[in-house]
């Protein structure tokens, strides 16, 4: 029993070692060796570069040049008896940076925030030129520092106007450093602009704009002044206001672009003597320009025939649309448009089933691949404080500019962080020295301390049709450092619509 026992145990142990491939070949349990791993697959191509971005009639602009490009230093301001500091004791840097100029001012006591200032357009000249913000003496007085660029290039290149404002804002301290300055970072970074540089301004605060930008920059607050709010819907309005003038003077379907060959026959229907004495054919387009640009309202009147802008507007008829080479296809789209001639409803009704609809191409100002499109967007994504300043009676870059910011801003949930001043200045960025300081001094107040700043809404049409619209924030002209276009406007429109007392 025994020795079966262990006869048992043997047989036992040989199949096992058998089972793992002990024992020799002849007992029927041969080794099967695993077969090799399989080979890594090889890594997968990187994928092909996105293909070339298309280039405009703007991208091969290279003859801009500017106006001074040896300068390192620039005028102090002049004193004046109202000041406490001595404006000669501020750092003044001039110099060159990506193909454009500009301009640094570092008070001695500087507080250690930065305004960065947009100018509006230059025109089409090839002459590149640094502007100085219009409030630098209250900057001063109050220890800002402020930069501005001349921008690279001219034309409405709103994309340029963002890039080289940020990219100097990125180089303040080197620019400081170079000059035997050393300052520390900015604690707060605030931009301003006024037309141009009012849509520059709003948009180099767009989420858009920091995701697109070559130059990426984030701002703590923003002051636009008589700013393309809407950005391409301003030139829509420019065709907008062509086409019913047009069909007004009984030339409905004439191709805009070939506005030249009717603009003395279009003139003379609605002028007498342009732009100040409309025709009775002309007080009815007078009607429809004033529903286009943000309806009823004090100050529509004098901006019509005495304020001048609207001399701009008629210098712009007959545009194909591309923004001067801006773009290449056409952004003009006027399919929105309800063209209003008050009091006149059959007038209202033939005008509209007659005037030219233009539709915009719907690639036209695409987002790029390469940067910011080429004219940049103010879609009403930020979350920082903004003080818009407009004034009632400016038909270029008209009030309903204001109208179309509100709308955006607040159907991207943020109009909390928007707050929008009219004035009743009967021209283009017609503003006095007060305004635009307050203006400025509430964005900061707000920024700083959190509480919103007092505004006006823009939107309620019997609100902004009331006769004493504009007066909560109209200041009378001071004595120093008025613009030229306030101190010829304004004491007249002052006296002819006066502000109740």
């Amino acid at each position: 029993m025994h020795s079966a026992r262990l006869t048992f145990l043997a047989l036992a142990a040989s199949l096992a070692v058998a089972s793992c491939g002990g024992g020799g070949g002849g007992n029927g349990f041969a080794f099967t060796p695993l077969p090799p791993a399989p080979a890594p697959a090889p890594p997968a191509p990187p994928p092909p570069p996105p293909p070339p971005e298309e280039t405009r009639l703007q991208d091969s602009r290279n003859s801009f040049a500017p106006a001074d490009p040896a300068a390192t230093t620039f005028a102090a301001l002049a004193a004046d008896a109202g000041d406490t500091i001595d404006n000669a004791t501020t750092s003044r840097w001039a110099g060159m940076l990506g193909g454009a100029q500009y301009r640094v001012e570092v008070p001695a006591n500087w507080n250690g925030k930065l305004v960065m200032y947009a100018h509006g357009y230059a025109g089409d000249v090839n002459l590149l030129v640094v502007n100085n913000p219009s409030i630098r003496r209250y900057l001063i007085q109050n220890g800002y520092a402020w930069a501005a660029s001349s921008y690279s290039k001219n034309f409405y290149d709103v994309r340029a106007g963002v890039e080289d404002t940020n990219a100097l804002a990125l180089q303040f301290n080197a620019i400081a450093k170079a000059n035997g300055r050393e300052l520390a970072a900015p604690s707060r970074l605030y931009i301003t602009g006024h037309s141009m540089g009012g849509h520059i301004t709003a948009a180099a605060i767009e989420d858009e704009a920091y995701a697109t930008a070559n130059h990426k920059v984030k701002y703590n607050g923003a002051v636009p002044m008589c700013g393309v709010l809407g950005d391409t819907e301003l030139f829509d309005y420019f065709s907008g206001a062509q086409v019913a003038a047009q069909a007004l003077a009984g030339l409905p379907k004439y191709p805009t672009v070939n506005w030249s060959d009717i603009k003395a026959q279009v003139t003379g229907t609605l002028y007498t003597a342009f732009p100040g004495t409309p025709t009775a054919t002309g007080l009815k387009f007078a009607s429809v320009v004033k529903n286009l640009t943000g309806g009823e309202r004090p100050m529509f009147d004098l901006g019509f025939t005495q304020g001048g802008s609207f001399a701009a507007v008629w210098g712009v008829f007959g545009s194909d649309g591309t923004v001067n080479g801006i773009l290449n296809r056409s952004t003009l789209d006027t399919n929105r448009f309800t063209y209003t001639i008050d009091g006149d409803e059959p007038g209202t009704t033939a005008l509209n089933a007659s005037v030219l609809k233009l539709t915009a191409a719907a690639d036209a100002n695409r987002l790029r691949t390469d940067g910011l499109r080429w004219i940049p967007k103010a879609n009403g994504e930020f979350k920082i404080p903004v003080v818009t300043l407009h004034t009632l009676g400016d038909l270029y870059v008209p009030f309903s500019m204001e109208q179309i910011y509100n709308q955006r801003v607040a159907a991207k949930g943020n109009s909390g962080w928007l707050v929008q001043r009219a004035v009743r200045g009967i021209s283009h960025c017609d503003f006095t020295l007060a305004e635009q300081v307050e203006a400025f001094d509430a964005m900061v107040k707000w920024e700083r301390d959190g509480v919103k700043p007092a505004g006006d809404d823009v939107v309620t049409a019997s609100t902004v049709a009331d006769p004493a619209y504009g007066c909560t924030f109209t200041r009378p002209l001071g004595t120093v450092d008025e613009g030229t276009t306030s101190k010829a406007t304004r004491p007249g429109a002052a006296a002819a619509r006066p502000c109740p007392p």
